[in-house]
């Protein structure tokens, strides 16, 4: 397995001390996106869907939990498939709630699955705080989930809601600490699109993600 260049303490320190500013100016530029983040219009949403939960059947607004802000997760469950391990791998990675509805915001998930394999699904992967509630082929066609994940932000005042933001793909990705890790690793995600120097690990990316009681 190819090595970095190895050199001297003075020559590291300088070397991660370049890497660190660098650093530094990319964090001003993530601050800079979430300040046009939290400017960005907002966009009126449909309340009148219904949803199935652990006590029966509970509307949109009801999604909120008493709270003004919304990060709603499509997770790939099918009423007949297998949960998607992405989804999972992601969910995985969702911090302590209690921090986030500190600051009024509830977190939650949707998919198509039954409430009783949800149950079950949730059980397995010790997910039992995180509220997963079964959607309607109505509301992931308005969302444009009906075959994939998505994760979105809203915002309730009164009985009305807005979309505030969304994202999929990498820009899900880059919500998990997993893949923020294996960011700061030599060896990185040791997937085939990196830019990698020869001689470290690759390996198609997406392949290797697994359950976690599954590796």
């Amino acid at each position: 397995m190819a090595l970095p260049e190895i050199v001297t303490e003075q020559a590291w320190r300088a070397a991660n001390a370049a890497l660190i500013e660098k650093e530094k100016a990319a964090t001003r530029e993530r601050d800079a996106l979430a300040a046009e983040r939290r400017r960005q219009p907002a966009m009126e949403f449909a309340t009148d869907f219904a949803f199935e939960g652990p006590a029966g059947v509970v509307s949109f607004l009801d999604l909120f939990a008493g709270r003004p802000q919304l990060i709603l997760y499509h997770f790939w469950f099918p009423e007949d498939g297998d949960a998607c391990p992405g989804c999972t791998m992601f969910t995985d990675q969702v911090s302590e709630l209690a921090h986030l509805n500190a600051r009024d915001v509830t977190f939650a998930l949707v998919s198509r699955a039954p409430q009783d394999r949800i149950a079950a699904y949730q059980a397995r992967m010790g997910w039992e705080d995180i509220p997963w509630y079964t959607d309607t082929l109505a509301f992931q066609e308005a969302c444009g989930t009906t075959e994939y994940f998505r994760l979105q932000v809203f915002l309730r005042d009164g009985d009305r809601a807005y979309l505030t933001y969304e994202t999929t793909s990498r820009g899900v990705e880059a919500l998990g600490s997993v893949w923020t890790f294996l960011d700061l690793t030599p060896y990185g995600r040791q997937e085939e699109w990196e830019d990698t120097p020869p001689g470290r690990p690759q390996s198609p990316p997406y392949q290797w993600w697994r359950r976690k009681d599954d590796y």
